[in-house]
């Protein structure tokens, strides 16, 4: 699913000088393609580690703290977030700035659809197509893995992520199968520890800091029967939303289920003792 533009022209408009981001999403395509200089405000979790994707050059502005309240005396020229207006932010009624909704990428042929709407909306059309040939380019450079497998992508509380979702095309481009797909499972399914015990994974992904037990939902993530499964760790920032963490994601997935992979032949490899 690509981008919603309300407002917007085949034709260039002039490049906004006042850019104010609704959401985590947006935030990362505002940091890679705007100026500094456009950039007015980012959205309430823009200085948030583990759901900004570039938190490290989002500390640099202002985030939102009541977007309801505060857009309004921002006085931005270009909102770039959800197509309704997240955070209760409606469109000003004199149509002083112009909207651009964002949906969720669920895949990368999304995410490069969304660097060009993005691009033309804060007038740098030549940064986004840089931004792309340069995410091909890593693609294109990873390893392919040979050696297949089961992963599941675990989260707290049993829930696991399905076919058709960003993660998922994450875990195919690694050359691994989704475990939900073979279980018939949707977009985000609440799966028991039972059922993932019998369905015995190569790999379990999980978001990277689930090691500390906080409640019962972190806690089953650390029932002794899932401790021989390996564990692919993967910071929840890079698979929240669409953007160009993208290719973080996948490069540390297949390098981690590589090093994983070789691990567990080698000790089926071993003589038994």
């Amino acid at each position: 699913m690509g981008l919603l533009a309300l407002g917007l022209t085949s034709a260039a408009p002039v490049p906004p000088r006042r850019i104010v981001s609704l959401n985590t999403c947006a935030d990362q395509y505002v940091l890679a393609l705007a100026d500094p200089g456009q950039i007015a405000a980012l959205s309430p979790y823009g200085h948030d580690p583990e759901l900004s994707a570039a938190v490290a050059k989002a500390r640099r502005f202002p985030v939102l703290k009541r977007p309801a309240e505060e857009v309004l005396a921002l006085r931005p020229d270009l909102v770039i977030g959800f197509p309704d207006g997240a955070g209760g932010v409606v469109g000003a009624p004199d149509g002083r700035w112009r909207k651009l909704g964002l949906a969720s990428a669920t895949s990368f042929a999304a995410i490069r659809d969304q660097v060009r709407q993005v691009a033309a909306a804060v007038g740098q059309r030549a940064r986004g197509e840089a931004l792309i040939k340069s995410m091909e380019r890593d693609l294109a450079a990873l390893p392919r893995r040979k050696g297949g497998g089961v992963a599941a992508y675990y989260q707290r509380r049993g829930y696991m992520t399905g076919t058709g979702t960003l993660v998922d095309e994450l875990i195919r481009r690694a050359g691994l199968v989704n475990l939900a797909e073979k279980l018939g499972k949707p977009a985000l399914a609440q799966v028991p520890l039972e059922q993932m015990i019998a369905a015995r994974p190569d790999y379990l992904i999980v978001e990277e800091g689930s090691e500390n037990i906080v409640d019962q939902g972190t806690e089953m993530l650390h029932h002794p029967a899932l401790r021989s499964i390996p564990r692919i760790r993967v910071p929840q920032a890079w698979t929240v939303c669409g953007g160009p963490a993208y290719v973080q994601a996948a490069r540390s997935i297949i390098a981690q289920a590589d090093v994983a992979g070789k691990d567990r032949a080698q000790r089926k490899a071993a003589p038994r003792r």
